[in-house]
Parts: C-alpha cells; structure tokens; sequence
C-alpha cells in the first residue's frame, strides 16, 4: 500500500487526515518539529497503530526535510505545516513568509528530484481578500494579510512547478473548516469553549473583536476526505473547497448558546473589543466549490447548525469529563 507523509500532522487537519489515510491502509508518517514538549493529543487514535510513524524535520530547514522524505519514501505528501493564525501574521510577518512560502520552495525543490512523489499543498480562502463573493478557482486573489500573502505565493509557485517541471502538485483552497480538535487560539473554538464557560458559571460573557464578518464554514473531517481525492485524480490540479453557504461569526455565537440550551443576551453576553480586530478584515467568504462538487465528487456532509453543536458538546465533554449535558 501506499506511504504518505503528513506535515503539521499534530494539527486538527493533519490528526484527521492521518487517521483517514491509516483507515485506508496507507502507512502513514507524521513530520513534526523537535520540540521539548509536542503535543500530541489530537493523535490519540494513532498509539496502537503500528503503521504510523513521527520523524522530525522543518519546512524552514531543507537538510532536515530532505533526510525525513528520504527516510519515509512518500508516495504522497500533504504539506499542512503552517504559520496558521492570520491574526498573528501581522506580529511575525518574516518568520510567516519563510515557513508558508519559503518552506513550501523547499518541499518543491525535494519533489523535484522524486517526481515520483504527489504533493497536496493547502491552500487558503484567506488569499482571495475582498473579492466579492462566492470566491472560485479562477477569481482575483487580493490578500489582507501576511499570512494570506504568503499563501499566495505559495500557491503561484506550485502551479509554475506543476507547468516548468511537470510535476504532481495539487492545491486545496480550503475555506473555513473547524472541529473539536480546533486550536484554542480560532475564534470558534474561543465561542465553544466560552459559551460552555458561561452554561457552567465559569466567566459571564464572551469577549470578541468583529463579530460581523462572514465565513463560510465546514467540518474539518469532511475536508481531509477533499484532500485525498485531490491526489487520486490522474491530472493535478487546484480545488475550492467549501460549503457555499456562509455565516457571521455573531450566527456562531447564537448558535452556540442555543446548543447549550441558553438564550443569547447581546448586551449581557457580548462585549466587544478592539484588541481582536484585524488591522484589515475581510467581510465575506463564501465558496463556489461547483468544481470540487464536479470532478472530485466531493460534497460536505455535515451542516453549519450540526457542525457548531458538535464543537459545543465537544467542548462541554472536556470542560466537565464526560458529565451529562443538561440543557
């Protein structure tokens, strides 16, 4: 069977991702970065699997890189490794630029030289800026962010490898996609864990930048699904993905409470401040994933309403270790 090498696999896509691959009966190797402290929580399901495996390298060190792809002979490579919180591009726009970018250059240099190997690059809504939307493939991209430039250079270079060298390099424009396994620094896993906080007495209200910005929203499960397909077709190419309908992040928090079975109180469960504000933000993202839909197959099978309960309930079943939901 195949063998696929996961970056960022620690992350909610990468630990998603993995665990698809191993049910597929892919072999599957993480690449993480030496730290004195990784976590690995999101991979729980991996201890008993004895085709995983965890090498360490870094998108910023091509010697590194190059020895953990010589070592796990990949078929397949999903680059999820990222510098992935937008807000935080603005404070380290440099080391955003070398590890989005620049460690992207790197991976393609390597596959150059193995062109044996497919490489999955995840791309983001995030480089379509203010265009007005629904955002597809062939759209303008105008980026408002570090982070969103970056990505989009990235982008550009896999598809001038994928034409100058002809190389197997797919990229996913992944719109918005969350899940319990979301980082606690997204705003979506901040709601869920606050609004669980608020039902249990532990704080009394949320406190949020623009809550009137729209995304559009998917289960992270759903989407690692897109990424394997992306790498089974017999031509390269790039994908939007999402659900084509989007919400505010104030439609989160409302639904959010009502999943706890609370009323939401704007001015008693609200305050809004200006420290989360982005120095530019984008109003809408809303896909057209009619491609995806088309070639790929690929449909999103869970909903806004379901998608925010289950990061609600998840979020109250590690706040509470398992107790009964009362609603």
């Amino acid at each position: 069977m195949k063998t696929a090498l996961i970056t960022g696999v620690t992350g909610q896509d990468g630990s998603y991702l993995a665990e698809l691959l191993l049910d597929k009966g892919y072999t599957v190797v993480g690449l993480v970065r030496r730290l004195s402290t990784p976590n690995f929580t999101n991979l729980h399901f991996a201890k008993k699997r004895n085709n995983f495996h965890i090498l360490t390298g870094d998108l910023t060190d091509p010697a590194s890189l190059r020895t953990a792809i010589d070592k796990a002979k990949p078929d397949e490579i999903y680059n999820l490794a990222a510098m992935s919180f937008v807000k935080t591009s603005w404070d380290q726009p440099v080391l955003t630029q070398n590890v989005n970018f620049i460690g992207v250059l790197h991976l393609l240099e390597i596959v150059r030289s193995n062109k044996f190997i497919k490489l999955y690059q995840a791309s983001t809504s995030e480089m379509f800026g203010n265009v007005p939307p629904p955002q597809k493939e062939t759209d303008a991209m105008i980026p408002h962010s570090p982070y969103g430039v970056a990505k989009l250079a990235a982008h550009r270079m896999c598809k001038v490898y994928r034409d100058s060298h002809n190389l197997y390099v797919a990229c996913g424009i992944l719109f918005n996609h969350e899940s319990p396994r979301r980082g606690m620094e997204f705003v979506t896993r901040k709601i869920a864990n606050g609004v669980v906080k608020i039902k249990l007495g532990q704080q009394n209200y949320l406190s949020m930048g623009n809550v009137n910005t729209y995304r559009d929203w998917g289960y992270a499960k759903d989407y690692v699904q897109a990424m394997w397909l992306m790498l089974q077709q017999d031509d390269p190419d790039d994908y939007v993905i999402g659900t084509g309908i989007s919400h505010s992040v104030l439609d989160f928090i409302k639904v959010a409470f009502e999943s706890m079975g609370m009323e939401f109180d704007e001015i008693q469960h609200l305050e809004i401040d200006k420290r989360y504000y982005r120095p530019v933000d984008i109003l809408e993202l809303r896909a057209d994933p009619a491609k995806a839909n088309r070639v790929l197959g690929w449909k999103p099978s869970v909903s806004f309403r379901d998608l925010v309960r289950h990061m609600v309930e998840g979020e109250y079943k590690r706040l509470t270790q398992g107790q009964i939901l009362k609603k």
